[in-house]
This record gives C-alpha cells, sequence and structure tokens, in this order.
C-alpha cells in the first residue's frame, strides 16, 4: 500500500506533485522523473543539482511503494562546442568543434574511447558513491539506432508549426537579470549551464525552416544546411559549410543527425512520458528551452510539459586550484574525495531547488561537519525538526538502504587536525586518536574510515602550505628566556596538570582553567572580558612554543599530538 506524504519538506511536496500528476497522465505505468547531462568537459557541482533535485524526489516516491525510473539522459550527440581546459587536451581538439561529443578523440592517456565517455565516466563513478539509482539513456544510441525516427518525421512534417512557435518568442529579450550573479570565476563558469540553452533553433536557412541537422557524412560536423525536404519521400539535401560535401538522403532510414534542442527535449518529454525534470536557469527565462519546450510538447508532439522547477546556482567557497578537475569548477569527485556521500547528499536535500548554496572546501568544511555531527545526535535524541530530520534521512539512506557511513565519527576537525601534525603517519595517527577519551579508546583506524582519509585528502589538497602546523623540533630558548613570571607560572600550571588530564576533554578544561587559576577563580567560572583577554595571549604563548605562530589547530587536539614528553621539552619543563 503506498503511503502519502507528511509533507515535511520540499522533497515530500513535490513528489505529492508527481504522484497526482502521474496519477492523472499515466496511471498504472512507472513514474518517470528525468536529468540531462551534457558530457562536454568536467560534469561539476552546479550540474550534479540536475540529477540530486529528481533523484531525491524519485526515491521518496519510491519510499511510498511506487514504481518509479530516474533517467539520466546522456547529451553525448550534442555538438562539441569548445575546448575547455583540462590535463591531457591542446589546442588541437579545436579540429573537432562541431562534431558529436562521441566522435571527439577522449584527452590523451585516457581510457576511455571518446570524449563523451571520458567524462562520463567520472560522474557515473561520482552517483555511485552517492546512491543515485538511474536509467542511463546515451542519446548518441538513441538517434544512431534510429529510436526517434518517427518523431524525427514528424517534426520535420509540422516544421511550420514549429517555426511559428519558435518565431513567438525569437524577438523577444529576456528581462535584466536579478542580482542572483556568480561570486567568482568558478560559480560563472558552473552558470553558463551547457550551452544547449542558446544553441541554434534551426531557424535561418535560405530553403526555409528545418528542425532537423544531419551530422556532414564526410567531416563529421553539424556545419550543415538543409537546402530541400520532401514530406512524400523524405528525401533531404543538405550541404556542409566546413568541407564542401553535400548528399541527398532518405530520412525514413538516415540515421546520422538530430533534432535542434529546442524541439529534441520536448519530443522526449513526450516520447518518454516525463513527470517530472528540473531545469537551469539558462533554461527558463522567456523564450528558453523549457518555456518554448512546453508549447511544442503540447502542439507538436501531443504530450505535457514535466514538473519542472527552475534550480540555483550552487557556489563554491575557497576552491584550491590545485586540485580541481579542471582550472576552475571542481566536480562530484573533487568533493567526495574530502567529504562523505551522506554529507554531499545533505548539502542538496536541505535546500530547496530555488536556493542557492555553496560548497565548502575552505575551512569552512569544519563547521559543515560539526553541523552534520549536531544534527546526527539531534536525530538520535528525537529533538530535531521534522524538516531537519527528514532531509538527514535523505541523505543518509535511500529506498534501497543506508549509505556506508564512518564507524566512529571523531570530529572532522580533529582527524583534519591530526592529519596535519602526524603528516599522515598511521602509528602516530593511530596513538593520538585512542588518546582523545580514554575510556573508549579508538583502537583501529578503520573506524575512523573513510572520514578520516577525507580529512587527510582536505588537508593535503586544499590547505595553502603557510597555513600548516609544524611543530617545533627543538624550545624556543629566546622567548622562554624572556617571558615574565605570569607567563612561567601558567606553564607550570599546564605542565603539571598534564599526566591528570591527557584527554580531549581533560586538556580543554587545562587550557582554558590555567589562566582561571591564575586569576583566582573557580574552575568552572563564567568567562569575563578580563580572562578572556587572558586567555588568548595563553593560548598565543602555547602557539608560539609549539608550533611558532600565534594560531595553529585546537590546543587540546595539538598537545595530544605533540605528545606529552615533547609538550614538556617544547615547553621549558
Amino acid at each position: 500500500m503506498a503511503q502519502q506524504s507528511t509533507e515535511t519538506d520540499w522533497v515530500s511536496r513535490f513528489a505529492d506533485e508527481v504522484i497526482a500528476e502521474a496519477e492523472r497522465r499515466a496511471p498504472g505505468k512507472p513514474i518517470v522523473c528525468a536529468s540531462g547531462l551534457s558530457p562536454s568537459g568536467p560534469i561539476h557541482l552546479g550540474n550534479l543539482r540536475e540529477v540530486m533535485t529528481p533523484h531525491l524526489v524519485a526515491d521518496e516516491i519510491r519510499r511510498r511503494g511506487y514504481e518509479v525510473r530516474h533517467l539520466i539522459s546522456w547529451d553525448d550527440y550534442d555538438r562539441y562546442r569548445k575546448v575547455p581546459e583540462v590535463p591531457g587536451v591542446d589546442k588541437s581538439w579545436a579540429e573537432h568543434i562541431g562534431k558529436p561529443l562521441t566522435s571527439v578523440p577522449a584527452p590523451a592517456g585516457s581510457a576511455y574511447p571518446n570524449w563523451a565517455e571520458h567524462f562520463k565516466a567520472a560522474m557515473c563513478e561520482a552517483l555511485a558513491e552517492m546512491g543515485v539509482e538511474y536509467d542511463g539513456i546515451s542519446q548518441t544510441e538513441q538517434y544512431t539506432a534510429g529510436v526517434y525516427r518517427d518523431q524525427v518525421l514528424h517534426a520535420m512534417k509540422h516544421r511550420a508549426d514549429i517555426d511559428a512557435i519558435l518565431g513567438q518568442y525569437r524577438t523577444k529579450k529576456a528581462p535584466a537579470k536579478k542580482s542572483q550573479k556568480p561570486v567568482d570565476e568558478a560559480e560563472l563558469e558552473a552558470a553558463e549551464g551547457s550551452g544547449a540553452a542558446a544553441e541554434d533553433d534551426g531557424s535561418g536557412g535560405s530553403a526555409g525552416y528545418f528542425p532537423y541537422k544531419p551530422y556532414c557524412g564526410q567531416c563529421e560536423k553539424d556545419l550543415t544546411t538543409v537546402t530541400s525536404y520532401d514530406d512524400e519521400t523524405t528525401e533531404l539535401a543538405y550541404t556542409c559549410t566546413e568541407c564542401g560535401f553535400g548528399e541527398t538522403v532518405r530520412l525514413n532510414e538516415f540515421n546520422r543527425g538530430k533534432l535542434v534542442w529546442k524541439v529534441d527535449w520536448p519530443m522526449r518529454w513526450a516520447y518518454e512520458g516525463v513527470i517530472f525534470e528540473p531545469s537551469g536557469v539558462d533554461h527558463s527565462s522567456p523564450g528558453s528551452s523549457f518555456v518554448v519546450g512546453g508549447q511544442i510538447v503540447r502542439q507538436i508532439f501531443d504530450g505535457a510539459q514535466p514538473i519542472g522547477p527552475m534550480y540555483a546556482f550552487v557556489g563554491i567557497s575557497g576552491m584550491a586550484k590545485m586540485s580541481s578537475s579542471r582550472g576552475g569548477v571542481p566536480t562530484p569527485g573533487d568533493a567526495l574525495k574530502i567529504m562523505e556521500a551522506p554529507l554531499l547528499r545533505w548539502l542538496y536535500a536541505r535546500r530547496k531547488p530555488n536556493q542557492s548554496f555553496k560548497i565548502a572546501f575552505d575551512q569552512e568544511i569544519q563547521r559543515l561537519y560539526d553541523e552534520w555531527d549536531k544534527l546526527e545526535s539531534k536525530v538520535a535524541d528525537g529533538s530535531a525538526l521534522p524538516a531537519d530530520a527528514a532531509a538527514y534521512s535523505r541523505a543518509a539512506r535511500t529506498a534501497a538502504g543506508e549509505l556506508p557511513r564512518t564507524p566512529r565519527p571523531l570530529p572532522y576537525r580533529t582527524l583534519a587536525s591530526v592529519a596535519d601534525i602526524t603528516a599522515g603517519h598511521d602509528e602516530q595517527t593511530l596513538r593520538i586518536l585512542s588518546e582523545l577519551d580514554p575510556d573508549r579508546p579508538v583502537t583501529s583506524l578503520d573506524e575512523t574510515r573513510p572520514r578520516l582519509d577525507k580529512a587527510e585528502y582536505w588537508i593535503n589538497t586544499q590547505v595553502p602550505a603557510e597555513q600548516r602546523t609544524i611543530v617545533r623540533d627543538q624550545p624556543d630558548e629566546e622567548l622562554l628566556g624572556t617571558l615574565d613570571e605570569q607567563s612561567r607560572g601558567s606553564l607550570r600550571l599546564l605542565l603539571e596538570g598534564l599526566d591528570e588530564h591527557w584527554s580531549l576533554d581533560g586538556l580543554t578544561t587545562l587550557v582554558y582553567g590555567v589562566p582561571k587559576i591564575q586569576a583566582g577563580l573557580e574552575p568552572d567560572a563564567k568567562p569575563t572580558p578580563e580572562l578572556k583577554v587572558a586567555q588568548r595571549a595563553f593560548f598565543a604563548l602555547l602557539y608560539q612554543l609549539l608550533v611558532g605562530r600565534d594560531t595553529g589547530p585546537r590546543l587540546p587536539t595539538l598537545l595530544l599530538a605533540v605528545g606529552a614528553d615533547r609538550v614538556r621539552k617544547l615547553l621549558g619543563g
């Protein structure tokens, strides 16, 4: 028995709408949700929203007991538009502009047969890690196998009607964009979208309007012009403006071409029976493919437009250029190297599609992980708000089951600090982690993985060298020699309390407590402005003596990492 929504979050509300619409349009059939991805280069975290929005809705529908398909249409029969800056590619790839993505060679050194397969592979791997269940459809396979032959012939027959619909929009100017502007180079690139939104709509030929573009039989490019078409015989003549080749073919048996984007998309809505498909901002302005497609699908293909929310930008905070798949925009694979799949899923689940958000590659990732861990404990004790609990549930599991998780999820910031100090030395890392909580010691690093590996990768690729922690080899005798009695006394109190307080909680109490004792206050005294000044000065002194800087990882973690004997040596004890 299918369950109904409790309407706790945006996903549930869309699921209600989609189920009702599916029962109206196609009762008893599997419910179809769809995404479209163009493997024209690295598929970035902005494109992931194109997948996650329908994935979350489809998964909710599946949880309620309905049969649902999430289609990912790989737009790999699109034209190669430009040469992106990616490893293994140089300017010579420009000679392939205009060919289908599946006819362009893969970057040098790739294990894949062509450009499209190369960039699809990384996305497929990331989606598998994220637990996204989908049916992939290659548009190259669909078109070259003649799957859409009837739809192509139908569109050509009704080309005047399609031209009239498109003509209503050709003179319309898009309104001035609101100030939801990308704030950095990476976001600008993410905001460009697939490029399909601005694609040629088939108009402008001297022989009239044709919604179909053949790829040239000689140079394979789409720089072709249809010069005539006969509806009775389906004979189509074209010439190539690139190489001069021309031929006459029968469209009822010719498979080397495709419908122009603004006709192709609505054709597929009707062919697949799509009920839900979101679209990016580049497809949703007046005259854009989603708006025009709504008319074309109804009037030409006798279908219906999907329920399709517009989704907003996904920004990036602090991506270090060195580790991106390209010079700018990071991919889901990049994100999954520094965060676990449930956390990445959560970032997409907790915000409505029309709300923009940022994915953190800088220090902000530590705060995000703190927030996630706090939410997990609230869910466990039943104190989480319904919408927050729903977002957590969508992140941590799918209808198929729980996603893999770290058995002992220690704070990300602690793991990052330890990885920073030990430079990935396993024995030293285990020693420190086993001392964090003496009552429940970590006995194997596997308990802390994969979170430990993600934190380690983050430290090594996203934190600049000048911010890395290097513990002193020898005491700073010069600084120790200039300390006043108050400072020497604070170090004495710390060293005397080390053994008794040797755990993360104990050392936290100790480092905050030393200035309190010196001020004649009780250990649990509330901080005053004067006390805060004294604590900051004490912390800065410890950082200088241990790592030669005024700041560093949290002191309790740092002290555990350095080890009691070395702390005594460096603090002059």
